[in-house]
């Protein structure tokens, strides 16, 4: 395993990879990709939690690949656009700090 990563260089990690591997997608063919992604953890979770059962010719590769996969499309469509996650998931754990401080207690 490699040593731990921020976001940030996971998205440089990603758009390193992604540049020698014939470029972005187009950011709609890029959103599918999440969803397909999406999908197989919702499939992944039905599995999990018993409600419904996998085809017996249907492999699990598990909730950690999948959530995996998911960040990798949304670190895709973030490097896409120049979007710095790091930065922006600051602000939304300070936006949810700020409106739900007494919400949940």
């Amino acid at each position: 395993m490699e040593e731990d990563l921020s976001l940030k260089e996971f998205q440089k990690k990603i758009d390193k990879w992604i540049i020698n591997h014939g470029g972005y997608w187009p950011p709609l063919s890029m959103f599918s990709a999440l969803v397909e992604e999406v999908g197989e953890l919702a499939k992944e979770l039905n599995f999990l939690e018993g409600i419904k059962p996998k085809k017996p010719n249907d492999s699990s590769t598990g909730i950690g690949e999948e959530l995996a996969d998911v960040i990798f499309a949304i670190l895709c469509i973030a490097n896409y656009y120049e979007i710095d996650l790091n930065n922006e998931l600051n602000l939304v754990i300070e936006k949810y700090t700020k409106r739900d401080s007494k919400r949940f207690v």
